[in-house]
């Protein structure tokens, strides 16, 4: 890629480990990236991913970090950037159609759309048991996630992946989408796919409180809350007599796992084991339980359990 035309000028809007990834395609295919507009990192948050500002200090790239994308002085500063193109890898603002307006404009998103539109795709292609999802490059457009199709690729998600581990894939999945399309897009050749909007659906952001266990329902769901939330992200949780419980990690064994015993829906300790008993009456093997941020043993559950229920 090394003949691309290196008047090419780009303001990048940038964040996490795509954002990363993608500028760096950017930078190896001789685009000439202006301007870097990205976040500065929050103190409540757990800051697990690859930092944007950092890969701009490295390679001297400009950068601002924005409160709000409709400030008129962030349009300012992005029109006297002059780009050809803008790119928005994993940006968490909506870009507003004045912005939109300052130059062709691409997103990278982290799904096959037009399934799982909006926030948090990987996770909750996760928790709706996907078996495939991937990333997708699309043009920008007001309607978020809407655009035209320029690039896509696919990525498994297997029986046991957590959406940390999806995500790690769709990370590459992105830069492989990128890579391959950037010559075209620069020469301004790139395909153009049809959104069908009719199909797929929106989805919201997620909060850790969305990470609560309904041990009513049947194991597969359970054990796919666990996979979407499960750390780095604030995990699936259950709460016993004013005590909330995490599950840090679990595995669903196969169909033949089914409860003999008259154990109550919810955590229980079966033959000196941590496991949780859901709907159906299927268990989940709980390998790592946390409480207050601390192990917790099957002794300790154990114990509090009879304490709970006396």
């Amino acid at each position: 890629m090394t003949d691309l035309d290196p008047a090419k000028r780009a303001v990048v809007f940038a964040y996490h480990n795509v954002g990363v990834r993608c500028l760096k395609v950017l930078l190896a295919g001789g685009v000439d990236v202006a301007l870097v507009v990205t976040h500065e990192d929050s103190a409540d948050e757990n800051i697990w991913f690859e930092s944007v500002i950092s890969l701009c200090r490295a390679e001297g790239i400009p950068y601002i970090t924005p409160a709000d994308a409709r400030a008129p002085e962030l349009l300012r500063q992005v029109s006297d950037a002059r780009p050809d193109l803008m790119f928005s890898f994993y940006y968490r603002h909506m870009l507003p159609a004045d912005l939109l307006a300052v130059a062709p404009a691409y997103n990278m998103h982290g799904s096959l759309l037009p399934e799982f539109r909006g926030r948090a795709p990987v996770n909750w292609a996760v928790l709706h048991g996907a078996s495939v999802t991937g990333a997708s490059l699309h043009e920008m457009t007001v309607k978020p996630d809407a655009g035209a199709i320029v690039s896509q690729m696919e990525v498994p998600i297997l029986p046991d992946d957590t959406a940390f581990e999806v995500f790690g894939k769709v990370t590459v999945a992105a830069e492989q989408a990128l890579w391959r399309v950037l010559p075209s897009l620069l020469a301004g050749t790139a395909p153009r796919l049809h959104n069908d909007l009719s199909k797929g659906g929106y989805f919201g952001g997620r909060k850790p409180e969305d990470g609560r266990i309904d041990w009513s329902r049947p194991a597969q769901q359970v054990y796919n809350l666990h996979r979407a939330v499960a750390p780095p992200y604030p995990g699936a949780f259950t709460e016993v007599g004013g005590v909330r419980y995490v599950i840090q990690r679990a595995r669903l064994p196969g169909q033949g796992n089914l409860v003999a015993l008259s154990l109550p829906q919810g955590l229980a300790v079966l033959d000196g084991a941590i496991v949780g008993v859901c709907g159906d009456g299927r268990m989940l093997t709980i390998a790592a339980l946390s409480a207050d941020g601390a192990p917790v043993t099957a002794a300790q559950l154990q114990a509090h359990l009879e304490g709970a229920r006396a």
